[in-house]
């Protein structure tokens, strides 16, 4: 959370729930309510930490954040963004991927 703020995010929820959605980190950014979410991994042999972020799984953050936006009142624009860390051995390695993913209109 620490590289979000850093950047001059403000978190606005952390580990919100409805029913069984949820979202690590909900945050505002130059005007944006940007949804996080946050993988992490001690390994990268299988690939990546953000590559885990499946089609399901970003599915049901934009459906949460159609709820998150809905319940609060919000008429801003969104974001998805995803966190990515890789702890192994002694080192630590977080990403920031700024619009990871956009909604899919089915």
């Amino acid at each position: 959370m620490k590289l979000i703020l850093d950047k001059g995010y403000a978190i606005l929820q952390q580990n919100w729930r409805f029913k069984k959605l949820e979202v690590d980190l909900i945050a505002s950014y130059q005007g944006l309510i940007v949804f996080v979410e946050v993988k992490s991994r001690s390994s990268a042999d299988f690939g990546q930490p953000e590559l885990f972020v499946t089609k399901k799984k970003q599915g049901f953050l934009v459906s949460a954040a159609h709820e998150y936006l809905v319940s609060n009142n919000i008429e801003l624009e969104c974001r998805f963004d995803i966190v990515s860390v890789l702890q192994n051995n002694n080192n630590t390695s977080v990403k920031h991927l700024e619009g990871a993913f956009y909604p899919s209109i089915k």
